[in-house]
This record gives C-alpha cells, structure tokens and sequence, in this order.
C-alpha cells in the first residue's frame, strides 16, 4: 500500500503538463485571429464596390474613401440598361453552359483510354495534352482567328464554345485521366463479365463515379469562361452577341474611370453566376470532398 501511493503524485505530476496546453490556446488563437484576418482582407474590396456602387458621383468625388452621406439605385439602372444586361448575359449563360457540357463530354471520354491504355502511344498522347496546357490563349489568338474566319465561325456562338473547348481540353483530360487511375480496374472487369463492352462500361460504371472530379472541374471551367474578356472581344463583331463582361469593359476610360458607373455593371456581370454557386454549393462542395479520400 505504501509503495503504490508514492506513486500516484509522480504519476500525477507527469500526466498533467501545463505548458503544452498554453502553448495549444495559444496557437489556435493566432490561426482564428489570421483567418479572421484573412476573411476582413477578402470581404472589405467587396464591401468598397457594393458601397461605392451605391453613392452618388458627387459624393465619391467629394470622398472617394470617406463615409457615404448619400445612396442611389440609380447606378445599377443605368448600367442595367447600358450594358443591355438581359440579352448579354443570355449570352454568357448559353456559351459559358455549351462549353461546360462539351468539355466535360470530350475530356472523360478522352480521359478514360489514355488511362486504361498502358501503350507507349497513349503516353505520348496524354503528354502532348499536358503540354497543351501551358500554352496560354494569346499566343494562339492569331492562327485561332484565322481558323474561324476560313471556316466561317467568325461571330458565331459555335465558334466560341469550340475555342474554349479547345483551350480547357488538356486540363478536362488531366484531371479525368489521373482521377480514373485510381478507380479499381475490378469494377470494369466485373461489368465485362455481365456483358458490358467498352461504352456500356464507361456509361454505366465509370462515368458515375467521376462526379467529384467533374463538380472541380465545371467550378473551375465556369469561373473562367464566364470571366474571359478576350475570347468574346475578338471572335464576336455583333453587339448583340457580346457577353455580359465584354459590356461592362465598355465602361473603361482610357482616360478617365467613373467607379459609380464602372462598378455597378462588374457587379451585375458577376451576379449571376454568383447566384448558381449559392444555389448548388451544396453538389459542388460534397463532389469535391467524395473525392478527398480517392
């Protein structure tokens, strides 16, 4: 008895550090405090563009970084009607939508025999994807352009959605290609026992499962079709087939900026798309992270 109670204040003692656990609060409160951070730096150019975009142009002038004293909506009016905001963004939703579904169309089908296929051509094939994406899309804006006009898809919605097509195809084929390799062969080679063949397989089996990393993929697609100024400048003449951010780009001055013109129709050509994303965030966040694990 005596030599098991000696015991118990050396176990005590050395069961209960204080300095460790100080040293834990400490650094969970300098992490919230530089996400906190990290959330004022992100949040507060968004506040400046919505508050601007509501002030009057004498009140800017006035103080372009003070306290607002006046609001109006009649900023968001005019560049509503300006930037002919109903038929521009029907622009954008339908070439930004055609060109999602054909990339993601082509790079699975592509993706899916570059990585079954252990052959020395589908590896220099794969590579020579890989190298298409680091080419950036002013270097080819020339021969692209010369491409549509003798082809005749100068200003038209097709030649368009085939550009951007063409441009996000390597990397629609890396990420589908990588993400295949890790789906168990098992699963093919027990459809190819019920009967299945190749497309069966693909349709059936395999596209299913790439729904996470088709969730990453459109997110990423969608954010930079939606965004590009120069596509839809060069390729489409026609006022009328201009996309919502091709109009807004209509409101910069080489000499002179007017912010209460300027930022209200930024804020109108991001709108939509921000209302998609706040509406399917849920399917976009699950895809990506069923697709953590694999």
């Amino acid at each position: 008895m005596t030599s098991e109670t000696s015991r118990l204040p050396a176990t005590a003692h050395i069961s209960s550090p204080g300095k460790p656990r100080r040293t834990g609060r400490l650094g969970s409160g300098l992490g919230t405090a530089l996400l906190w951070l990290g959330t004022v730096l992100f949040v507060l150019p968004f506040l400046f563009t919505v508050v601007t975009s509501l002030r009057t142009a004498a009140d800017v002038a006035r103080a372009p970084l003070g306290i607002p004293h006046s609001f109006t909506l009649k900023n968001f009016s005019d560049a509503f009607h300006q930037i002919h905001y109903g038929p521009s963004t029907l622009n954008t939703l339908l070439i930004t939508g055609l060109s999602c579904v054909c990339i993601t169309v082509l790079g699975s089908l592509a993706g899916y025999p570059l990585a079954r296929i252990t052959a020395g051509w589908s590896t220099a094939v794969y590579r020579l994807f890989i190298l298409g994406t680091s080419i950036p899309v002013f270097v080819v804006v020339a021969p692209l352009y010369l491409l549509m006009r003798d082809m005749n898809l100068l200003d038209t919605y097709a030649g368009v959605v085939f550009i951007y097509t063409a441009i996000n195809l390597p990397l629609a084929v890396f990420f589908y290609t990588s993400f295949i390799r890790a789906i168990p062969v098992d699963l093919e080679e027990a459809a190819a026992l019920d009967g299945c063949g190749a497309f069966r397989t693909f349709f059936v089996v395999v596209l299913p499962l790439l729904r996470p990393v088709t969730s990453t993929l459109l997110t990423f697609v969608a954010l930079q079709v939606w965004n590009d100024l120069l596509v839809p400048l060069v390729f489409l003449q026609d006022p009328g087939k201009r996309t919502v951010m091709v109009n807004a780009y209509s409101f910069i001055d080489p000499h002179t900026v007017q912010p209460t013109t300027l930022f209200p129709a930024a804020l109108l050509g991001v709108l939509p798309l921000l209302v998609i994303f706040v509406f399917f965030q849920r399917q976009v966040v699950a895809g990506m992270s069923a697709g953590a694990v694999k």
